[in-house]
């Protein structure tokens, strides 16, 4: 495992666009903490977001896993160029001709794929965990560190939607084709539940839709807006019950996983079959 990881630091080392990115993907995150100046009049009333509730505990793992989950795009470009990257300059032939398998040559990019899912969500863990120290209006420890199965939840789609990049720049090759690829799917994603939900009731149509792979990844962590009290009281004023489950579920969390193992071993499938 050391062998595999230390090769391919190797190549991300000599990667400019690879550091630039995740840089830039890192400094996004960050700027969450900004959201807490965030402040203007309407008329006579002064409005804070930081007084909102987003950074009390324990919402802000819901709400910070979920706005940081939405750049996680930033780095599916890294590894989708990655991949790219072998092909373009040959060294994935090279590493195969140097004595690596294509078994071994997977494995080394879904290692990375968990480094880069696990730096991620220990740098959001300890953002959230910063701003919620300095806004949060409950510092009981048993408030603070509950609802972290969004955490769990966070890597979880992290891992699963990179091991998609993976699969996909195997499949295709080139990284503007790739992520054209990925753009294409989730829009196909979106049109069929659009029809789904034409043709049939609306909870049917997720019952359907859960089981495809960037549905499932959108399921484990889903908005938490409407969590807030503002927009709960707004909602209750209009004479309507926000009853949206907003719950980290086991069957969400198994269903990304299989997809994840899917990916992974349609990567070696691929790369197994293909003449290099």
């Amino acid at each position: 495992m050391g062998r595999l990881l230390a090769i391919e630091f190797q190549k991300i080392r000599y990667s400019r666009a690879a550091k630039v990115i995740s840089i830039i993907y890192f400094i996004l995150i960050a700027f969450i903490a900004l959201m807490a100046s965030i402040e203007f009049d309407i008329g006579d009333i002064h409005f804070r977001l930081a007084d909102q509730g987003i950074f009390n505990f324990p919402f802000i793992w819901h709400f910070n896993t979920y706005i940081a989950a939405i750049l996680k795009f930033f780095l599916a470009v890294v590894i989708v160029s990655m991949m790219s990257n072998e092909y373009s300059y040959r060294t994935l032939k090279q590493n195969l001709i140097d004595g690596l398998s294509k078994k071994e040559f997977v494995l080394s990019k879904f290692v990375i794929v968990l480094l880069f899912s696990a730096i991620s969500t220990l740098f959001i863990f300890v953002v959230s965990l910063l701003l919620g120290l300095s806004f949060s209006d409950y510092n009981e420890m048993g408030i603070v560190f509950s609802n972290m199965e969004f955490i769990l939840a966070y890597f979880i789609k992290l891992v699963g939607f990179f091991s998609f990049c993976l699969f996909v720049g195997v499949l295709v090759k080139r990284s503007a084709f790739a992520l054209g690829f990925l753009f294409v799917w989730f829009i196909a994603e979106k049109i069929l539940w659009g029809i789904l939900e034409y043709r049939l009731l609306r909870e049917q149509a997720d019952s359907v839709m859960q089981f495809f792979p960037l549905e499932a990844m959108s399921n484990l962590i889903v908005e938490p807006f409407t969590r807030l009290g503002a927009i709960q009281s707004a909602a209750n004023q209009l004479g309507e019950v926000l009853t949206k489950s907003y719950d980290v579920t086991i069957f969400n969390i198994l269903i990304v996983l299989v997809w994840t193992a899917i990916f992974i071993y349609g990567s070696y499938a691929i790369l197994k079959k293909r003449d290099l």
